[in-house]
This record gives C-alpha cells, structure tokens and sequence, in this order.
C-alpha cells in the first residue's frame, strides 16, 4: 500500500480496547485488508505524531447471518456473509499516548 491515509480505517473503542489502552499502551484499529505490518506501523506514526514499538495484525473472518423478509404476506429468508476484516494491535513506546476523541497524539 502506497498512501497512508487509506490504511487506518477507524479505531475500534470498547471496554476490552479502553483496559489494553490504560494498561499497556495498546490501541486496536480496523485497518485496509491488503496492509501489512509496515504499513501500519508508518500510517499510525504518521497520522499521530507517536512513536510505534509493535505491531500485531488479526484477520476476522465474516459470520453467517440469516435474514427475514415479508413480502406480499409470504415470509422469505435468505442467508448472507458480513464482510471479513483486518484488525491491527499497535503497541506504543514509553511517554506516547494516542486521545482517539480528538485524532492527535502526545
């Protein structure tokens, strides 16, 4: 990947992400499917001002979900897949600190 504004696509907050975040400099983001450790490493010190010490990436595979539809008094189901997705776990240096709400780095 070339540009690293089409890397990081959002970074994903939750209860687990906040404790990684408070306790051992972790941050969780769902990422571009064709990026790869480099990548983020470059796009997150980049876009943050910090510095990255690690990088982990998961691939999520998409779940199977079933749906229900009435139409015209009859009920149709059909069954599909979400899309599947890249999560990356970036590990901060000692004294750097990402403040997800407003986008910058310390």
């Amino acid at each position: 990947m070339h540009d690293n504004r089409y890397i990081i696509i959002k970074p994903m907050i939750g209860e687990k992400a906040t404790r990684f975040i408070e306790t051992e400099r972790k941050y969780f983001f769902q990422v571009d499917k064709r990026a790869n450790k480099i990548d983020v490493k470059r796009a997150v010190q980049e876009k943050f001002d910090v510095e990255v010490s690690k990088v982990g990436i998961m691939n999520c595979k998409g779940k199977k979900k079933n749906t229900s539809v009435r139409s015209d008094g009859k009920v149709l189901r059909t069954s599909g897949y979400r899309s599947s997705w890249k999560k990356a776990i970036v590990t901060l240096k000692e004294g750097f600190v990402i403040d997800l709400m407003s986008g910058s780095g310390e």
